[in-house]
């Protein structure tokens, strides 16, 4: 069985947050969640600055990125992930209650990896945390990452 790895999930609203730890936690999906609740908490962790400078080096086998989050939204994370060298190969799944065509464009334009719409009802929604943790987590093969 491949090893967990660390899943980074960021968004600004608590029961999403505590919904999607639940849903990977129970299906054993990974072995450490780290949250975060806007972009600026996720570059911080990326790029081991604040909270998280002393980290443990490497990062996240996924992203879990919502787009709407106040100080910097998921769509600038993206953009400046996409544009970092060593952060350009990171997984990143948008998995956002957005179903604005220019959102879905943009995401896919910048490199999002893919874009889920959170489902509204509670068991679709676990259901689909549960897809992408087992595709993005366990089989999904990573290039090395520096």
């Amino acid at each position: 069985m491949k090893e967990l790895k660390t899943i980074l999930l960021a968004d600004d609203n608590p029961q999403d947050l505590e919904l999607t730890i639940e849903a990977l936690k129970e299906h054993k999906l990974a072995n450490h969640v780290v949250e975060v609740n806007d972009g600026v908490e996720v570059m911080e962790y990326l790029n081991y600055e604040g909270r998280f400078r002393n980290r443990i080096k490497g990062n996240p086998v996924l992203l879990l990125l919502d787009i709407k989050m106040p100080r910097m939204d998921g769509i600038e994370v993206l953009e400046a992930i996409r544009s970092n060298e060593k952060l350009k190969m990171l997984p990143v799944v948008m998995f956002t209650s957005s179903r604005q065509d220019p959102d879905l464009k943009k995401c896919h334009a910048l490199g999002a990896n893919a874009y889920v719409v959170k489902p509204v009802n509670f068991k679709d929604f676990l259901n689909a945390v549960k897809h992408i943790g087992v595709f993005w987590a366990m089989l999904n093969e990573l290039p090395p990452m520096e």
